[in-house]
Formats: structure tokens, sequence, C-alpha cells
């Protein structure tokens, strides 16, 4: 069983539109909303991928109990913890090849919230093979949360993937503590060093970095560029096919779950590289958020190219 962990889960709007007007009304009538956050997005594709998945986190008010409803009518298992705030909504404008979205924070949580989601965690910890840790730590939430998670993983050997930026990531990078993948886009890993990356070989150079000694694989997505990866000590190019897309919403997190079945299966370097890449292109192609048309992985699966350097 594959354990996803949303904190700060949301009502995931998007609005497709021709063209979008500053100061002034723009009309629709094709709004898509889903239960989303990163996490969810992870959660919906491994359920598509027929792994045992159950999806866990912070829910409250009536926007979590939308998302209970909306797991339930999927068949999708999930144990949240309640909180007393409402769970927040989150909006992207697809507009003219480009993308804006509107993020609220989310509510604030409670010290005893908190408390509550890791003693059901410590329950589901043993039960998993994998588990994935997804998205923004919600206000009230300490800086260093996902250290503490990762370490009550370690200590039941049980491997994790991380999908973070910011302050989360920096905090878990100079713990004690290690995931078992890290997966930052080129723009956060710049952000995180503090410095420019212009190509693969400058990308490479940076993940000789002492901060990430420890993490068995750290993936550099590049977007269209496909990948850098890092296992161990040997470094991988990932090269993919160009694609038409129609909304990119959550390719991010289909190749999180990529990684994750491909970590719970056994499966070797470069197939856990094409199994995160493909499925991240087959959400890039479907315009709702989180899904997958199988019938086109081995196709794309047979056109990426993953080459040490």
């Amino acid at each position: 069983m594959i354990v996803t962990i949303t904190m700060n889960p949301s009502i995931d709007i998007s609005y497709p539109l021709e063209s979008f007007q500053l100061n002034t009304v723009n009309r629709l009538s094709n709004t898509r909303k889903t239960a989303g956050g990163k996490g969810l997005n992870v959660t919906r594709v491994l359920k598509q991928l027929n792994h045992e998945v159950i999806a866990s986190g912070l829910l409250g008010g009536y926007v979590g109990e939308g998302i209970k409803a909306e797991l339930n009518a999927a068949s999708i298992s999930h144990q949240f913890a309640e909180i007393s705030g409402n769970t927040r909504n989150c909006i992207a404008i697809l507009h003219e090849g480009k993308q804006t979205e509107i993020l609220e924070s989310g509510p604030i949580i409670q010290a005893e919230e908190v408390q509550s989601f890791l003693t059901q965690l410590d329950d589901l910890i043993p039960t998993a093979e994998v588990l994935t840790i997804s998205g923004s730590l919600p206000q009230g939430v300490p800086e260093d949360f996902y250290v503490e998670v990762i370490k009550r993983c370690n200590d039941f050997e049980k491997p994790v993937v991380l999908d973070c930026s910011g302050k989360a990531l920096q905090q878990v990078l100079s713990s004690p503590y290690k995931p078992c993948l890290i997966k930052p886009n080129q723009e956060e890993l710049s952000e995180l060093l503090g410095i420019s990356l212009e190509d693969p070989a400058s990308i490479k150079n940076a993940l000789m970095n002492d901060l990430f000694t420890g993490i068995q694989w750290v993936v550099i997505s590049l977007g269209a560029q496909g990948a850098v990866a890092k296992h161990q000590d040997t470094f991988y190019r990932v090269t993919i096919p160009k694609i038409d897309v129609e909304n990119p919403v959550g390719s991010g997190d289909a190749t999180v779950a990529g990684f994750a079945a491909a970590i719970a299966e056994g499966k070797d370097a470069k197939a856990l590289l094409k199994r995160g890449n493909v499925l991240g292109m087959l959400n890039a192609q479907e315009a709702v958020t989180g899904a997958v048309n199988l019938a086109n992985y081995q196709q794309l699966f047979d056109q990426i190219e993953v080459t040490t350097f």
C-alpha cells in the first residue's frame, strides 16, 4: 500500500479561457472543480495504476466534506485528521497558453490538530510500502514538520517520496532524516542553492552539493526538456518527446505517483525515471487534473530516452 500525505489540500478550480481580460468580466462555461492539493493528485493517479492507496492529511469544514465525498465516489480510501478551519480553494486560470494561479493560504492549524494527524500516521506507516509527502504546509504547522514525518518513516525503514519546496525542503535537507526521493524543479533548485542554473551540466554540478548527501534520488524536472536525476553516484539525463498539452496542472504530481509506484514495484533506475515522466506527460494531455489515459502509456514510454552523463 502507498500512503499519500497532503497537509494543505484544496478544491482545485480550473477556469479555461481563450483570453483573460484584466479589470473587466470574464465569462466561461466550462469550469472544472476537483479535490486537489498535490497529494490528492498523486492519489488519483496511483488509483488509476491499480495501486492500493490511502490518502491522509488534514481536512475541515464544508470544503473538506466535499473532498471526502469526491474521494468516496471514486472509491479512494482516506484517513484524514479533522481540523476546525475550512479547507481552502485554489484557482488556476488557463489562458492563451499560460497558467495564472490564485492560491488561498488555507486555515490556521492548531497544535492539537497536528498531533492528531501524527497519531493517525503512526498507525499507517507500518502498513505502507511507500509514503509520499506533497505540497506546502498550512499556517500553524511548524516549518520542520516534514522532518518529524520522515523521522517516523525512517524508524520503520519506509521510503518517502518528498515533493515540496522553500523552507520546508530546506529543513529536511539540513536534518539527519532523509527521504528516498525529492523532486524539485529547476527554479526551486536554483532558489534553494541561490545560484543560476542554465543547463543540465550546471544542474549536475549543483547536485554534487553536500546538501543532498544521504538522499538516494534527486530528480530535477525541466518541464518539456525532461529531467536531470542523481541516483546515489550516477547521473541521468531524461529526454522526453514533444506532446500536445491540454492542461499541465498536476503533471508533477502524476510524476511523483509514477516514482512512488516504481519504488513499490522494485523497478530499476531507468524504469523509475521513465515511469514517472510518462505519467507526467499523460496528465498534461488530459483536461482533468490527476487523470491519465493509460492506453497511451507504452507509446510514450518507448519514446523516452534515459542516458547517463
